[in-house]
């Protein structure tokens, strides 16, 4: 009887054969840490940036895009920033732009991980049958995993992307998960009395209560949707 190869075993051999792919992954674990650090230092420079016109927020809006699709900068800091400079006026290109790099991220991921389910399939035949039925509704895992607060969303759109579930349907479910998480982090930015006040109070006593029960209620209901995709 043939030993089937572990998930690590067919990931190292995968990443081995796309140095792409690679890059791809370190880029989204990796850069949004980098912004994070930028932005804490230079802040003050969206001072500047003033909404006063439709083109305005068509700019920020895609700012927003650019930023987020490509890993920039990490969804809550973006979303706090946008509560503290422009609240309320900002919040629409916040939700619009959140939608476009939803796109972009997800379209980043097909370019970078091409041939996973192939390979992971020519593999481990097994897999396949019990993924595609898996898949067949995605709906609620998507959700349940844009609400976790422990997936960024960089790596949430690779994952989509490498497991081929349409892009429809990951703006559908996806966006309404990510909404509880930005309204919490706009929310805090809009009352800080400064940005570096908003960035600290992230770890605030309650702040870190509602992002336990987030978690806690993420990670139950991707169990429960894997779980209920086998029947």
């Amino acid at each position: 009887m043939t030993k089937k190869p572990s998930i690590f075993k067919i990931l190292g051999e995968y990443f081995g054969t796309h140095p792409l792919a690679v890059v791809g992954w370190i880029w989204v674990a990796s850069i949004p840490f980098l912004g994070s650090l930028l932005l804490a230092s230079q802040y003050f420079r969206l001072e500047a940036i003033h909404l006063d016109s439709v083109w305005d927020q068509v700019t920020l809006t895609l700012m927003i895009s650019v930023i987020l699709g490509f890993a920039l900068l990490p969804t809550t800091l973006t979303s706090l920033a946008v509560g503290f400079f422009w609240g309320w006026q900002g919040f629409l290109s916040l939700i619009l732009g959140y939608i476009f790099a939803n796109i972009l991220g997800y379209w980043m991921g097909k370019r970078l991980n091409t041939d996973f389910l192939p390979v992971l399939f020519r593999r481990n035949p097994n897999l396949e049958n019990e993924i595609e039925t898996r898949m067949e509704r995605p709906g609620s895992l998507i959700f349940f995993v844009r609400i976790s607060p422990v997936i960024p969303f960089a790596i949430s759109n690779f994952i989509f992307a490498s497991l081929d579930i349409p892009l429809r349907k990951v703006l559908l479910y996806g966006v309404p998960g990510m909404l509880p998480r930005t309204l919490i982090a706009f929310a805090t930015g809009m009352i800080a009395n400064s940005f570096l006040g908003a960035k600290e109070a992230i770890n605030h006593p309650t702040q870190l209560a509602i992002l336990v029960f987030l978690l806690i209620f993420s990670f139950g209901g991707i169990y429960w949707s894997w779980k209920k995709g086998k029947n």
